[in-house]
């Protein structure tokens, strides 16, 4: 058989080569027999055979012909040819069939052969070197068939769509025990990548191609593909992204009449997509070139924007805050060059603040841009009242390693009185932060973990009312073992070094407690406190957290707690506030709800909390 033109995708590939040998469409659980003589994996294989078997569709003498041939065809995929079969059809009860296997065929011959490009290519290489058998073992199908499988995807994942077998033989011999293997898989030349059309983009062209997974002239590879698409994508600029290559053969071109006109089938096909039409001459010189070797394979982007204007409306509640509310307004892109902006408004008893960030990307837009960001806040909570506006100016990158590196200039305004003390002040200060956040699955993660690491300064030199040196870190982990307990641990801390605290707002100042601090304790209830026993804020904090979570039955799961911090002045607490406590988890449609009763181990009132909350844990 000579090569020919492939134009299957990977994934129908892969699907039709794993399907279990010997299996059938979903079957009709109607005949179930008693097996004598075999077991284990052929055992399994003959009654997978014949469970879509219906008895009343046959009868006797016809079902135990039907039995007799479908248990030879389940056995010869493990090399039994020749087997002896007694079947018993009581009037009552399961068919039994006593089976005499007799003598398994080995393999007498074996012949593997990669041709064209694809020989000096390492995954085909890998695939021959891992194929299980050898001359004089026993002959399986599977095998055979799973490598004519993984030939024919790698020529589809890899660019080798001129593939073929041009041998592909199993000569069994059955009365000498022997079978003689013969496979000569040809794939040709291997494509490259040739040039990009992108169509239907508002956004700039050049500004796409820069998130190019993959070079002109480069080795075709499918997956960079799947990445150019994902990357597209994740831009949030398109409402549909579509990457192929552009795969024509002469069976896809339909001939234009030489008269002028649509042909006949076009009214019998209206329905369908309207596909290239050339003239023979044209068609001829595209066979030509084919035929010639050219082998550059352009690739075909095809996108749809996205809504200009996306709205978003959340509702929650936390015991800390009560009820909150969150409005947002997203605009994922404004301009040709990718340029977005986002606002978001939230609302709670304690805190109600809006937010805006103007997002200009870089070269790579994914990884690469600046951020305006600007806010106002107002918080009114126990001993803290404050107004905040903020402006800041940022450069971002992201790393290969999922890092997320932020430089930025920051100015704020906050018109404050905490524990009594009021004060205004202007701060203009620089700073730069680390981060990484990583989770499987997303709205339940049952592995990840989240790092960030802060520093910024401020210094009377440049206008700033405060001189300040002031770092902050977070770390959580989430750790599943087995599908049933679930591990979760937190560290987070502060410092200020400053020798003008009275003018530090309550913003940068560090408070302790509530459901995602120190269980068992009020909301930001922990901090030194001054003369009038009012809550001043502290210039270190220092937190921990480690719970243990055990699945009880489906999406419900218990929780078990201890948590210890606090905000003090000095560096090194002189004891930190501890909690114990259980919980219960119950994984929701809308996300996780958790319910936490929390019991304070250095609280003189020797309360219970309740702690009630809606979301992940980060």
């Amino acid at each position: 058989m000579g090569r020919q033109r492939q134009w299957l995708s990977a994934t129908v590939i892969a699907h039709l080569v794993t399907l279990p040998l010997g299996m059938s469409a979903p079957a009709v659980w109607a005949l179930s027999a008693t097996l004598e003589g075999v077991e284990g994996e052929v055992a399994g294989n003959i009654r997978a055979y014949l469970q879509n078997i219906e008895e009343d569709e046959y009868t006797e003498t016809r079902l135990e012909g039907e039995i007799r041939q479908r248990t030879r065809q389940a056995m010869r995929v493990y090399g039994y040819y020749e087997p002896d079969i007694s079947i018993d059809l009581p009037e009552e009860g399961e068919p039994r069939l006593t089976i005499e296997p007799g003598p398994q065929v080995t393999i007498e011959i074996l012949d593997i052969n990669i041709l064209g490009d694809a020989a000096q290519d390492e995954p085909f290489e890998d695939a021959l070197e891992g194929f299980p058998l050898k001359e004089g073992d026993t002959l399986r199908h599977a095998p055979w068939d799973r490598l004519r499988g993984e030939f024919s995807g790698l020529a589809i994942e890899r660019g080798y769509f001129d593939w073929g077998f041009t041998d592909r033989r199993m000569e069994v011999r059955p009365y000498l025990q022997s079978a003689r293997l013969y496979m000569d898989f040809d794939s040709g030349p291997r494509y490259r990548f040739g040039e990009t059309l992108i169509t239907g983009s508002h956004i700039q062209p050049e500004r796409l191609q820069q998130m190019r997974t993959y070079e002109v002239d480069e080795p075709y590879l499918a997956e960079s593909l799947a990445r150019f698409n994902q990357r597209l994508a994740e831009t949030g600029w398109f409402s549909s992204v579509s990457v192929r290559p552009r795969l024509e053969t002469a069976q896809e071109l339909a001939l234009a009449p030489s008269g002028g006109g649509d042909p006949w089938w076009v009214s019998a096909t209206e329905s369908q997509p309207t596909r290239p039409r050339i003239t023979s001459s044209a068609l001829a010189s595209a066979l030509s070139t084919q035929q010639s070797g050219d082998t550059s394979l352009p690739i075909d982007v095809s996108v749809e924007p996205a809504n200009r204007h996306q709205f978003e409306t959340g509702i929650g509640f936390a015991t800390d805050v009560g009820p909150r509310l969150r409005f947002g307004w997203d605009q994922p892109w404004i301009n040709r060059y990718g340029h977005s902006l986002d606002h978001d408004l939230y609302l709670s008893a304690p805190e109600q603040r809006f937010t805006g960030v103007y997002d200009i990307p870089l070269e790579d837009p994914l990884r690469d841009s600046y951020r305006l960001q600007y806010g106002v806040r107002n918080v009114d909570d126990s001993d803290t009242d404050s107004l905040e506006g903020t402006v800041e100016i940022a450069r971002r990158w992201e790393f290969d390693n999922d890092w997320v590196q932020s430089l930025y200039f920051r100015t704020t305004y906050e018109d404050f009185t905490q524990g009594g003390e009021a004060d205004q002040v202007w701060l203009f200060y620089p700073g730069i932060q680390w981060s990484r956040t990583r989770t499987r699955p997303q709205r339940f993660p049952l592995w990840g973990d989240r790092q960030q690491f802060s520093v910024e300064y401020s210094d009377q030199a440049w206008g700033s009312d405060a001189q300040f040196l002031r770092l902050t870190g977070d770390t959580e982990w989430i750790r599943t073992y087995g599908d049933d307990n679930r591990f979760l641990a937190r560290v987070s801390f502060g410092a200020i070094e400053t020798r003008d605290f009275d003018k530090i707002p309550p913003s940068l100042r560090f408070f302790v407690g509530g459901d995602r601090s120190v269980r068992g304790y009020s909301y930001e209830g922990l901090s030194p406190r001054n003369e009038e026993g009012k809550l001043r804020g502290g210039q270190q904090k220092l937190t921990s957290s480690l719970e243990y979570q055990r699945r009880v039955t489906g999406a419900w799961w218990g929780a078990a707690f201890v948590d210890a911090g606090d905000a003090f002045d000095n560096w090194g607490p002189a004891d930190l506030k501890k909690s114990v406590g259980l919980g219960v988890r119950w994984i929701s449609p809308v996300g996780p709800i958790r319910l936490d009763v929390a019991h304070p181990l250095d609280d003189a009132d020797d309360n219970w909390r309740l702690h009630f909350s809606i979301g992940p844990e980060f």
